[in-house]
């Protein structure tokens, strides 16, 4: 892995996905799928002014907006930057064009952050569960968690008891790396959105935990999951 990140290939990156197509939903324009934005009606600063501008059904107003996210991207003076500047569910999109010219420090930054705050993290279109956890192998935990969150870490017992609370839907995502060392946050998980689901109880060793996030009042604990022992329904 490189020592220094080499930005101006992040950036190629991330202009490269600037330039995709908008995808179309059925609330279009006001709703759509894009690495920069998830609305077709947008506002942008032009000539020193705000305008707002349709990117589905005007084409000017598309290249006006495109140039306008392209400079943001020229300026970035981080990877850190760049991954800001952009739509939520493509941040692990982003991640695993851009790990080549990522140094250590920064992926850990980087996929720390994107995991708490994509939603369904844990089945992610852009990255395997084999990727996911090959990629938290890959960090230093001092940067992939705050500093709170890696004082509690460190202390874990080298035996952990987690826990992890699915939906019916959710049922073939019970093995994930995301669990909890909270009994009531699984039972959370399980009923949120008033759907029916179980919590599931399982053993870990220390050595096979990847991070823990305490963030969000979830006691996060992220594991490799072939190393889970004992799994059972509770």
């Amino acid at each position: 892995m490189l020592k220094e990140t080499n930005l101006d290939e992040v950036k190629k990156i991330a202009v490269s996905m600037l330039y995709l197509d908008i995808g179309l939903t059925d609330f279009s324009p006001m709703i759509v799928s894009h690495p920069f934005t998830s609305s077709g009606i947008t506002m942008i600063k032009s000539d020193g002014d705000f305008k707002m501008v349709n990117l589905i059904e005007n084409a000017a107003d598309l290249q006006l907006w495109r140039d306008a996210i392209k400079q943001q991207i020229s300026k970035a003076e981080s990877a850190f930057s760049i991954l800001f500047l952009m739509n939520k569910p493509y941040y692990f999109a982003f991640i695993k064009f851009s790990k080549p010219f990522l140094s250590k420090k920064d992926l850990s930054k980087i996929l720390g952050v994107s995991w708490t705050q994509v939603e369904f993290s844990n089945h992610d279109a852009n990255l395997s569960k084999s990727e996911l956890v090959a990629l938290f192998k890959q960090c230093d935990p001092q940067y992939l968690m705050d500093k709170e969150d890696y004082a509690a870490y460190k202390n874990l017992g080298s035996e952990i008891v987690v826990y992890r609370g699915v939906t019916q839907a959710d049922m073939g995502h019970v093995r994930a790396l995301s669990w909890t060392l909270s009994y009531e946050k699984a039972e959370w998980f399980a009923h949120r959105w008033s759907a029916d689901g179980f919590v599931y109880k399982a053993k870990i060793e220390k050595k096979h935990t990847l991070a823990c996030f305490l963030g969000r009042n979830e006691k996060e604990i992220i594991v490799d999951p072939k190393y889970l022992q004992d799994i059972e329904q509770m």
